[in-house]
Order: structure tokens, then sequence, then C-alpha cells
């Protein structure tokens, strides 16, 4: 897989590259990695309500063809697309979600802090009154009776620090996940991040972390690297 630093870069021409990336893989050397920050913009799931985007002001808000609801993506958060042949590495789509969530909560603990997977929500949280705490939450993933429906998720005492969302087209993934480490907050309180009202977001700065974008990049990319090996 080669991996390639974009640094800060819109989103809009980015998006663009992937969708021409992923539609000639047939011609791509090998699979790609990108990692990069965004100027502050909106996006819009597939599932994306236009209601959730409370006040975009001055930020664009772009449609996209990923999963999920709405986010934000700014300067100060890292994000990560892995443009890979699922298929050729036999990783089915749920595995990959879990893969993309581990390595995000793997970079975390390379900082000390503990990310946790919650019922029903994708993406990665951490407890707001102790980030560095290893208890279980109550509200983590459990098996359930197939068929049955994803509990409602519980926010209470969390906050969201690694989204994700992907969209996976003739067994080729891209998009990925974003790990929020010093940037301006704000915004999040523009929308219903990811279709929930007042779901607190959070990032290694506000939970006490010193940690520069390209540290917490090279340390993203290393864990990608090693789970997605297939």
């Amino acid at each position: 897989m080669n991996v390639t630093y974009l640094g800060r870069v819109e989103y809009a021409p980015t998006f663009e590259a992937m969708k021409q990336f992923t539609a000639s893989a047939a011609d791509a050397p090998s699979d790609q990695l990108w990692l990069c920050e965004h100027p502050g913009v909106f996006t819009l799931g597939l599932a994306g309500k236009p209601e959730h985007v409370l006040a975009a002001g001055d930020i664009p808000v772009v449609p996209t063809d990923r999963g999920g609801q709405v986010t934000y993506h700014g300067p100060g958060q890292v994000v990560a697309y892995p443009l890979i042949d699922l298929k050729s590495r036999a990783i089915f789509v749920k595995e990959y979600v879990h893969r993309l969530e581990e390595a995000a909560i793997r970079t975390l603990a390379s900082f000390g802090v503990t990310g946790h997977r919650l019922a029903g929500a994708p993406g990665i949280y951490v407890r707001l009154d102790d980030p560095f705490s290893h208890a279980m939450l109550t509200q983590r993933p459990q098996h359930r009776v197939p068929g049955s429906p994803a509990p409602k998720p519980d926010f209470t005492g969390l906050g969201k620090i690694a989204a994700l969302g992907i969209k996976v087209s003739n067994h080729r993934a891209y998009h990925g996940l974003s790990l929020n480490v010093a940037m301006d907050l704000e915004p999040f309180s523009r929308i219903n991040p990811c279709g929930y009202p007042s779901l607190t977001t959070v990032d290694l700065s506000t939970i006490g972390v010193s940690a520069s974008c390209d540290d917490a990049a090279h340390e993203l990319a290393k864990q990608l690297t090693r789970l997605l090996q297939g």
C-alpha cells in the first residue's frame, strides 16, 4: 500500500480524485492510503438530512457519496482515505469498518487515550470524565440476536473523537475516517454531528493531550497499514 501525505487540501477535488482513482483502479499500480487535513467544510453523506445542518454560515456544505450523515472536517483534524480492493484482501465490509475503528483505537492508545466503540453508533468515543480510563463502557457493542435492531446509542458521558464513513464500489473502498487532534470544535455546534442532536465532539487537545497532526497522521498510517494487510 502506497502511503501519501497530502498536507492541507480542499475537500471537493480530493473527493473527485478518490472517485477517479477507484474508477480506474484496474490500471492502478497498487492500493493507496492518503492522509490529509481539509479547510473547514461540512460533508453530507448519502443518508444525510439537510435539517441536520443547523447554521452552516460561511462554511461550505458538500454532498458526498459516503455512508452516514453530516460531519465537519477542518484544520487540526487528520483524515485518512484508504483506497483499497477489499476482495483481494478478503475483507468483508463489516470487518473493514471494524478495522478502521481499531486503527483509531490503537492510534489513541499510542497517546495514552482509551478509545471506545459504542453500540448503535459507528466511530470512536472517549470518556469525558476520564479519557485515560480502561474501564469498559456499559454501552459497548455486545452480541445480539441476528436480525435484531441495533440499540439506540447512549452518549451519556462520552465525546466523539473519530468518525468514519465509507463507500464501496465493485469491491473497492474509498472515503475513510477522521481523527480530531487539535482543532476549532465550534463548527460542530452548527450541525447535529452524524445526525445526533447535542452529541459532544472532542479532540486530543481538549482532553489534555498535546500532539501534532503530523505525529497523529504517521501513527494512524502505521496502524492502518498493519490492519489492512488482509
